[in-house]
């Protein structure tokens, strides 16, 4: 069971993760918009603002790698966390200056960061904490999976991640508009 957990975590970070970087990278433009939305946080300063978007990408890249080889699997569920962690404490501080700043994650988009972005992350936390103990549970064991039990995991995660990219416009579709 703790193999299909971890299962389950990890496709759906890995997926999340390669989403939210082919949005970043997918051209020159896609960059520097998201670089400029970290800019428009107000947390750093011009040079370092683009150092921290070259920073994030690259860390999306290194957690992708890492979830996509069982041998670094549990370093990738870290890093994942890790990774959220950075980008939550980010939006939370931004927010507490008065600062929102447009959600950049997955590539275009116009909505302005909030605490669903903040809710969002802390479940995706939660997603790689959990992988991360399941991981670790399941280390050593040696335990065969059951190709049923992996292709739930996959259909699972990959609701999740479907969810987890769309989320902005299922907010917009489920909330009320005060115009």
């Amino acid at each position: 069971m703790m193999l299909y957990l971890m299962t389950t975590c990890r496709v759906l970070l890995a997926g999340v993760f390669v989403l939210a970087l082919a949005g970043k990278v997918r051209g020159r433009a896609d960059f520097e918009a998201f670089a400029a939305s970290i800019r428009a946080l107000g947390l750093l300063s011009g040079a370092w603002s683009a150092l921290a978007a070259y920073a994030l990408v690259g860390a999306e890249a290194v957690v992708v790698l890492l979830l996509l080889f069982p041998p670094t699997v549990i370093a990738g569920l870290a890093a994942a966390g890790a990774t959220l962690t950075v980008m939550t404490a980010g939006i939370l501080a931004a927010l507490r200056r008065g600062r929102r700043g447009t959600c950049r994650c997955f590539g275009a988009s116009d909505t302005p960061l909030g605490r669903v972005h903040v809710v969002r992350n802390l479940l995706l936390i939660t997603g790689a904490a959990t992988g991360l103990a399941a991981g670790l549970a399941t280390a050593g064991t040696g335990s065969p999976a059951h190709p049923a039990g992996l292709a739930l995991a996959a259909v699972v995660a990959a609701v999740g991640i479907l969810i987890v990219v769309r989320l902005d416009d299922l907010v917009a579709l489920f909330t009320v508009s005060s115009r």
